[in-house]
């Protein structure tokens, strides 16, 4: 219409009445879109800017972190861990206020586990090197190429990382940073970490008394329920682990998991096993962490979930400096993390994350109405998160959904510490 009102002379004063005409018009229109956003009418894409992005990722593959008490077991062997030279990033560790690296307790207990082959128990491999590049290369054509919203080089003003403090997740954010910007960086890359003691990136069940006092006597109880007692008999009997072996759903899924992304095997039949062994690892975790229990969920992830609130949140307010947020927000986290993080979300598909999953958060302002939006996606597909009518979300709404679960740190503290009387879960 634009073309034509320039392109005709004679009909320009009229031309110009229509166009300004037209414009009101599709404004209104836009603006009842937006009022209609609860699932009505679909608001106009072409009038969103996308102003923050948020990707929640797990590590990539790796070797198991408690091998089976079997005869046969796969060899780990060191060539695994060799670093595809494409990978290669350097990259720098710091405490959360810039100080040093703090100690890593878990990879200590990692290396107390040698494995057949050589490799540690819970080390990142090529294979899942390779995944993270991937992964890297996939927010480059979504961020980089197809919209021109990060720089193609890796800015620290506009890309903030943070990641648990285990040498896996490092070395896999390290990988994804080099796929997303192909080695090519402005300045040097931190990656922020945090000590084991206060780490909300992951389920804090140490730090957490209240959370572990909820929760010890249904990780007991969770292998003696009908079905799953049944299945985990069958299993262990089919690959001739005994009876008094103890091992649980979640540990063969670890096993069954690191061994199938390598292409390895150790039992035939454990393999044949592995859709049960998926499923029950998932009941599993559902009987620890159920959906029922507000508070050990809000304990679970209710701190990261308010980190990733307080990120929607300076982004959207006018007042906050420009040194203040980033364009992208990079977390490195776990299984574990994951699946209570997706049933907040209201968006958890009753399958265990595989390894390199990804959970994205967009943030978009109209830029007509200059209205909120996010838009949430796993593994790349488009969800609808809890409190939403569909993918595309008016923030508020989203917001009130998440305040149900999450924590600021002294509301945290005071649940944590909190002396639980009654128990979910056991009868009462």
């Amino acid at each position: 219409m634009i073309t034509r009102v320039f392109s005709v002379r004679l009909w320009a004063p009229v031309g110009v009445l229509t166009s300004l005409a037209y414009c009101l018009h599709q404004r209104r229109v836009s603006l009842a879109e937006l009022r209609r956003a609860d699932g009505q009418h679909p608001v106009a894409r072409s009038l969103l800017e996308l102003k923050m992005v948020q990707v929640v990722f797990r590590h990539g593959a790796r070797s198991p972190l408690k091998p089976l008490p079997q005869e046969e077991q796969v060899e780990w062997h060191l060539q695994l861990l060799e670093v595809p030279p494409q990978t290669q990033f350097d990259y720098t560790v710091t405490n959360l206020t810039g100080g040093p690296k703090p100690h890593s307790p878990f990879d200590s207990q990692y290396h107390e586990t040698r494995l057949k082959g050589g490799m540690f128990a819970g080390q990142l491999t090529n294979v899942g090197m390779q995944q993270m590049f991937a992964l890297g290369q996939r927010l480059r054509k979504n961020y980089v190429e197809d919209i021109p919203f990060l720089s193609p080089t890796f800015n620290p003003l506009e890309v903030f990382v943070r990641s648990t403090n285990i040498y896996r997740n490092l070395e896999s954010t390290r990988c994804l940073l080099a796929g997303l910007f192909q080695c090519q960086k402005e300045g040097s890359i931190v990656i922020h970490t945090d000590e084991a003691s206060s780490e909300v990136l992951y389920p804090n069940y140490p730090n957490c008394q209240n959370l572990w006092k909820r929760t010890r006597d249904r990780r007991k109880a969770a292998s003696l329920q009908p079905g799953t007692s049944e299945d985990l008999k069958k299993v262990k009997e089919g690959i001739d682990i005994g009876g008094d072996d103890e091992v649980d759903f979640l540990t063969l899924l670890d096993n069954v998991a690191a061994e199938q992304v390598h292409s390895l095997l150790s039992c035939p039949a454990l393999h044949r096993f592995a859709r049960v062994i998926e499923q029950r690892a998932v009941d599993t975790a559902l009987y620890i962490l159920p959906k029922e229990d507000r508070e050990s969920l809000q304990m679970a992830v209710g701190p990261f979930l308010h980190i990733l609130e307080d990120n929607l949140l300076k982004a959207a307010d006018p007042a906050t400096p420009p040194n203040k947020t980033r364009k992208l927000y990079l977390y490195a986290v776990h299984d574990v993390t994951l699946v209570p993080l997706l049933m907040v979300l209201g968006i958890f598909d009753h399958k265990w994350p595989p390894f390199a999953a990804d959970l994205t958060l967009e943030l978009y302002q109209h830029q007509e109405s200059k209205e909120w939006f996010v838009q949430l996606y796993y593994h790349g597909e488009e969800q609808v998160p809890r409190g939403c009518r569909k993918s595309l979300c008016p923030l508020d709404k989203f917001l009130n959904a998440m305040s149900v679960y999450a924590l600021n740190p002294e509301k945290y503290h005071t649940l944590c510490s909190r002396v639980q009387v009654t128990e979910l879960g056991n009868g009462e």
